[in-house]
């Protein structure tokens, strides 16, 4: 039970002794930070609740039909509702399943990864929605793909198919596709209300479950509509909601659900999940230092290390265009950000607003890969970051500023600049506002601000 949860024993040890006594409550938080395992968790505890076999309840290699359901993630017992990064994730199973093709367990995490996007597409969660239609042959699409891979059988004598290889990368950028236009930052209010219908219906097999992952990213109206849910849990259901920020849930949310906090796994312990769930070699380990999520942004198109440098020639560009404020702050922001810009062997940017902003969609591939758009911002609030120590420990280079020559505060211009940045997001993820617009936004709202 619980065996392929791995540096949580507390958690674990808790989850079983209520498992174990009958006393595991209908309504659940996994609360802690990314990457924890908590979503991880609740799909086992969900597949252990619904399992058939009551002798050897809850092993992973169980034989039950409804197990083999929720190995595949195809139950129809389980609902799957909330955002949460799916191409890294994909892409990094892909990886370990290429490396390891005859190995059933790399298969299988492969098809799961895919299968975690998938099951936001319920169709008890989209009925009568007419996004649904323009999706579903995505959807279908990688559902064929998918089957091609549940069939292949690997030669151990034979090294990696390219065709294999060439499938993989297709279903990856498929299901970065569908996650781009299909997954909304906040649950849809009309989804959580279909859900609840579901819930209410009696399960196929023993129990059914259901999973909203990152709940702190419902929508307000959602909120008020689980609250009914929760006050009234129909029997045979178990909700797991699950949060790093769990200070964001409604407390009436909070009182209704019983938390289970898991702790941040050390460096050793991520090492050691990496190696053992996508069969990294050590010698790729032990080169350097790595979390989890450093590995699975590794597998991103364009790394964090030319994002920052992204950040500071955009930052240059807003700080030296010509409606831009002359003063002393824009000046120095532009200098040091020009600085990061030298460093990582790019040109300059100059005074054409429209050619910074084609050179930044070109290098990011038009931010077509989801959650790409959000690194950038993050990456732009990093480089004001840095820029606020240096001119904290070298005083602008050791010049003096006074009257009208700091019109506008260091610091002031670094939180004006974050604001707009968070706008952006907000814009961006809430509204499905493209990245090329809401850039241009920003740009604007960021010259005209600092005149």
């Amino acid at each position: 039970m619980f065996e392929n949860i791995l540096h949580q024993n507390t958690i674990v040890s808790r989850l079983k002794n209520d498992i174990q006594n009958s006393v595991l409550p209908p309504s659940i938080l996994f609360s802690g930070p990314e990457y924890s395992g908590k979503g991880t968790t609740a799909l086992e505890l969900a597949r252990i609740l619904g399992c058939e076999d009551q002798i050897s309840r809850g092993n992973w290699n169980c034989s039950c039909s409804s197990c083999k359901l929720h190995r595949n993630l195809v139950s129809p017992d389980l609902l799957i509702l909330g955002k949460r990064r799916f191409y890294e994730e994909c892409c990094a199973c892909a990886g370990a399943f290429l490396r390891h093709t005859d190995n059933a367990g790399c298969k299988l995490l492969f098809i799961r990864s895919v299968r975690k996007l998938l099951a936001r597409f319920n169709t008890i969660l989209w009925e009568d929605d007419p996004k649904l239609g323009k999706l579903k042959i995505q959807i279908e699409n990688i559902e064929e793909e998918l089957e091609d891979i549940e069939l292949y059988n690997a030669d151990p004598n034979s090294a990696t198919d390219d065709k294999l290889e060439k499938k993989c990368q297709i279903i990856c950028k498929k299901a970065a596709k569908l996650e781009n236009e299909g997954i909304s930052a906040g649950i849809p209010i009309n989804q959580i209300r279909k859900a609840a219908y579901w819930c209410r219906l009696a399960p196929l097999g023993r129990h059914k479950c259901m999973i909203i992952e990152n709940a702190e990213n419902m929508q307000e109206g959602t909120k008020h509509s689980l609250l009914k849910i929760l006050e009234e849990p129909p029997p045979n259901l178990t909700i797991i909601l699950t949060s790093s920020s769990p200070m964001i849930l409604l407390p009436t949310i909070v009182s209704r659900l019983r938390e289970y906090h898991f702790s941040r796994r050390n460096s050793e312990a991520q090492t050691e999940l990496l190696n053992r769930v996508f069969r990294e070699t050590p010698a790729v380990l032990d080169n350097y230092p790595i979390t989890i999520e450093a590995y699975l942004a590794s597998f991103l198109p364009v790394n964090s290390g030319t994002l920052y440098s992204l950040g500071a020639y955009f930052a240059a560009s807003a700080a030296s265009d010509p409606y831009s404020a002359r003063t002393a702050i824009t000046a120095d922001l532009k200098s040091f950000a020009g600085s990061i810009i030298v460093k990582s062997g790019m040109n300059q940017p100059g005074t054409d607003s429209k050619k910074t902003l084609a050179q930044i969609m070109s290098i990011t591939e038009q931010f077509e890969i989801p959650g790409l758009f959000k690194r950038f911002l993050q990456q732009c609030c990093n480089v004001l970051s840095a820029w606020l120590v240096y001119n904290n420990e070298n005083s602008f280079h050791g010049k003096e500023l006074s009257g009208k020559e700091l019109s506008m505060d260091r610091t002031l211009c670094a939180e004006q600049w974050r604001k707009e940045l968070k706008q952006s997001i907000m814009e961006h993820e809430t509204y499905n506002i493209s990245p090329a617009l809401v850039l241009e936004g920003l740009y604007e709202r960021l010259t005209t601000g600092m005149s």
